[in-house]
């Protein structure tokens, strides 16, 4: 973790603030791959992940944007009401859990409301390469699309095709349409609420394996209780072991008896809090690891994910 200073920020809607950040002494910032994100401390506190969202080879700052969330718990809020230009906060490194696919040669960018942000990054970087990719933009309207003016004034503005103000399912006939008969090579992107990249992931299954096909959510999908949580233990490389009750995670058990676990979300989003499993077997109820990783169950996600075995044993990074 590290401070920087805020040198701008405006507003992109009427919910959503964008920050423009740098060294406090002028210090190039490391570079990042699209899709990265940073932790990001506010002025209550509380730390929380956002995309990077301004152009990846800007080595002179970073840049976020920041939805006001109507249940926030501090986060959101003190970005939008406390922080201003001059305001130093602490942000951590840029990690990368979404990205684009090293391999693919065509790729589509599919996004609705804030999930703009992780997109809009990958648009520059491909735009950069001369690469082939299309970005879909769904919002309720122009007003509440975030960086609606500067996508319609980019260099890439071509590859935007924006869906505002449709009805629900005029947008659901659109993206059907938009991601028919994909070629076997391409590649889909989608961020943005559960409903909408389910949705997204479901058509572009009708063309694509999953496995060219890349979600990033910003908000944890609820889970039902089905109140099937057992206890089980964790032992660690250092030969300790921790039971974890019911109720409690395992980062919740391994800070109460001093064993600090680096965390962000604690929604199983940012994958802060993964661990190397390297016996047992995980209840996975993250949305960070992909289906791949859930399936070789050597990872968890230990702010969410529980276990089915009576015992896991994980490394500490």
């Amino acid at each position: 973790m590290f401070t920087v200073t805020v040198t701008e920020t405006h507003p992109e809607t009427d919910t959503v603030k964008v920050l423009r950040l740098v060294r406090p002494d002028g210090a190039p910032l490391a570079p990042y791959p699209a899709g990265a994100h940073i932790d990001v401390t506010g002025p209550t506190g509380i730390t929380r992940p956002y995309s990077l969202c301004g152009p990846p080879d800007d080595s002179g700052a970073y840049t976020i944007a920041v939805k006001r969330e109507e249940n926030s718990r501090g986060g959101s809020q003190a970005l939008h009401d406390k922080v201003e230009r001059g305001t130093e906060l602490t942000i951590g490194a840029p990690r990368r859990l979404f990205g684009l696919a090293p391999q693919a040669v065509n790729h589509h960018l599919v996004a609705a409301g804030i999930g703009i942000t992780p997109l809009l990054a990958m648009a520059y970087e491909l735009h950069a390469r001369g690469a082939e990719f299309r970005l879909h933009y769904v919002a309720r309207s122009r007003a509440e699309a975030a960086f609606a003016g500067l996508l319609e004034e980019s260099a890439f503005a071509d590859r935007v095709v924006r869906h505002f103000g449709a009805g629900r399912q005029t947008v659901a006939h659109e993206l059907t349409r938009a991601l028919a008969g994909l070629p076997a090579h391409a590649h889909v992107y989608t961020c943005g609420p559960q409903g909408f990249m389910a949705q997204v992931r479901a058509l572009a299954a009708r063309s694509l394996p999953e496995e060219q096909i890349h979600s990033e959510p910003f908000q944890a999908a609820t889970s039902a209780d089905t109140g099937a949580d057992h206890g089980f233990e964790v032992e660690l490389d250092t030969g300790e072991v921790f039971t974890v009750p019911p109720g409690k995670s395992i980062v919740d058990v391994l800070e109460e008896n001093g064993v600090p676990l680096e965390t962000s979300c604690r929604e199983g989003i940012c994958g802060t809090c993964v661990l190397r499993v390297v016996e047992g077997e995980p209840d996975h109820r993250d949305h960070c690891l992909s289906a791949k990783e859930k399936a070789a169950g050597d990872q968890i996600a230990a702010c969410v994910s529980r276990a089915t075995s009576p015992r896991l044993v994980v490394e500490l990074w």
